[in-house]
């Protein structure tokens, strides 16, 4: 491969990094929650993608490697649910058959 090309590709993700963390670091800590589980429920469209990645002709290693990233994606689409439906039960009004 060029060693341009791997320089640039090194410069967008050095990039990539400093701007994710910026913006990150400038969201309120109150919709980390929210804005993580809206991320990690978008992965479902990452989850197609490697369903049709390892059911694709291809060689070995790229049908290995769609499998994995089934895999992983479920586990970050599963997970995400699972924490946006941690955080709606936190807004639940408790309802208490005991007043003391």
């Amino acid at each position: 491969m060029d060693p341009q090309i791997l320089v640039f590709l090194f410069f967008i993700l050095a990039l990539s990094i400093f701007l994710g963390f910026e913006l990150i670091s400038k969201v309120p800590a109150t919709l980390h929650t929210p804005l993580m589980s809206g991320a990690n429920a978008i992965s479902g469209i990452t989850l197609v993608g490697a369903i049709l990645s390892a059911g694709g002709k291809g060689n070995n290693i790229s049908i290995l490697l769609g499998t994995l990233a089934v895999g992983f994606a479920t586990i970050n689409v599963i997970g995400g649910y699972l924490v946006t439906d941690r955080m709606l039960a936190m807004f639940k009004k408790k309802e208490s058959g005991d007043k003391k």
